[in-house]
């Protein structure tokens, strides 16, 4: 932690009470000051003891700040006996997830509550499950991929070009895209993103900001992709701007990369200590929007979510770029977020691990799988599912029940029966594993209305 040759003792003398505070202080001192004097150090702490009321919302020394004024001890959490309010949409949808609902309904914080028809279960929120809670952010509730985000670009070029050209656009995928943990481009572009003074005042994200230029315009491992497809129109739309007819297509699925998910994992591990829950609702820790850690989390998340959005505008610029042509309308919207709205006349916190945002006349893309066709969708706002929908077909079976299930060869017949050629991918990820996205969307009628579709024609994933 640097050279800072700062002690608890230390503290103590300058008049800190002999709890937490100290700990605390010492860590953020060590973690934010270990190159300096340890005369100004001292002299930091003893102003912030002095009027701790003024640093509480401050990014640094707020924990501090929070310590000091408050002596409560942490004191374990219970839930509510009876769940609140909650709609489930569709009827292909496992226990396992319903009832890791049916306890987020009980935490104490909980107002609202549903269920996607593409859910299935996770870690904590179930995956397609939608909370709405008073003033507090839940690290699991979000999810580990901060911001995981569709991106549609629907360009000018006749989609005969998918098949006239495939080299071309293969080539352009090939080179272009990378994908998993390891795979960065060689250069890259500025981004006003990294000039934010957000990445200075928050350790975690100082530590992070490397990682992040590195990652920038990469796409994640597992169900992340990167496709050229074929667009169709089907109703016209003055958001969309385009008459009716297919057009050709770029369509990503990918979040905000090691950023988002050491930000999640660091965030749920504080949560847990600072709000102990009994054993089944441990993934339910939250984070109060009054307290420093609250602030600090929130602040990170959305910095996560609009880095995975500087990583999409990456991607399909280096695209577009390659294979000419140009954008004649972009449809995106994010998952794995938290967002600050008014339901029942009150602010809220709602929370969407996998659901899309489909508030009243709100655009969105849902995708199918990589040979089903995706929805290109207009929400109708509709209050029992607290203003979502799906955020795509989800999974009938689990990575690990795919790997017994299927084989390449398989997948091989699929992607041949349906004129689709992927690049990369494996079995875990195989067309069989998700739901039928039609069902999917009809058990959501009443959440949003189709405008379009999109089909997949060549398609990269990771290895």
């Amino acid at each position: 932690m640097g050279n800072l040759k700062l002690k608890g003792k230390d503290i103590l003398k300058i008049g800190y009470p002999n709890n937490q505070s100290v700990n605390i202080a010492l860590e953020v001192m060590k973690r934010n000051f270990a190159t300096k004097n340890i005369h100004h150090v001292k002299s930091l702490l003893k102003e912030i003891l002095m009027n701790p009321e003024n640093y509480e919302k401050d990014l640094t020394f707020g924990q501090i700040a929070e310590a000091l004024l408050s002596s409560r001890k942490t004191e374990k959490r219970m839930l509510n006996t009876n769940r609140t309010s909650f709609h489930i949409f569709g009827n292909n949808i496992s226990d396992e997830a319903k009832n890791q609902l049916y306890t987020a309904l009980k935490l104490p914080i909980a107002t609202q509550g549903a269920l996607m028809p593409d859910a299935h279960s996770g870690y904590g929120l179930p995956i397609g499950g939608v909370l709405a809670v008073e003033n507090a952010v839940i690290p699991y509730g979000v999810g580990m991929d901060i911001g995981c985000r569709m991106s549609l670009s629907i360009l000018d070029t006749p989609v005969s070009y998918l098949d006239g050209a495939r080299d071309k656009y293969e080539k352009a995928l090939a080179e272009h895209t990378k994908f998993g943990m390891y795979e960065t481009h060689r250069s890259h572009v500025e981004h006003e993103i990294f000039d934010r003074d957000t990445f200075d005042l928050i350790p975690i994200l100082r530590r992070l900001k490397g990682k992040a230029i590195k990652q920038m315009g990469s796409s994640g491992g597992g169900n992340h992709f990167v496709e050229f497809g074929e667009v169709e129109i089907t109703e016209e739309d003055e958001q969309i701007g385009l008459p009716k007819g297919k057009y050709l297509g770029i369509l990503s699925h990918s979040g905000s990369r090691g950023l988002g998910a050491e930000i999640a994992q660091y965030y749920s591990r504080v949560a847990v200590e600072q709000c102990p829950l009994p054993k089944e609702a441990q993934n339910f820790a939250w984070l109060d929007l009054n307290t420093h850690l609250g602030l600090e989390y929130w602040t990170a998340m959305n910095l996560a979510g609009d880095y995975a959005s500087a990583c999409h505008d990456d991607i399909h610029r280096r695209l577009v770029k390659a294979v000419g042509g140009r954008v004649k309308a972009k449809i995106e919207n994010h998952h794995n977020f938290a967002w600050k709205e008014i339901h029942n006349g009150k602010e809220v916190i709602v929370h969407r691990k996998g659901a899309t945002p489909a508030n009243e006349n709100e655009l969105g893309m849902i995708p199918g799988s990589m040979t089903a066709k995706g929805f290109i969708v207009r929400g109708k706002g509709n209050p029992d599912s607290l203003n979502s929908a799906s955020h795509g077909a989800g999974r009938a079976f689990s990575r690990g029940e795919c790997r017994n299930l299927f084989t390449q060869n398989d997948i091989k017949k699929e992607l041949k029966l349906k004129n689709v050629t992927l690049m990369g991918g494996n079995t875990e990820e195989a067309p069989m594993a998700y739901k039928d996205i039609n069902e999917v969307m009809n058990a959501q009628n009443e959440l949003v209305d189709i405008l379009g579709t999109f089909q997949p024609r060549i398609v990269r994933m990771d290895k």
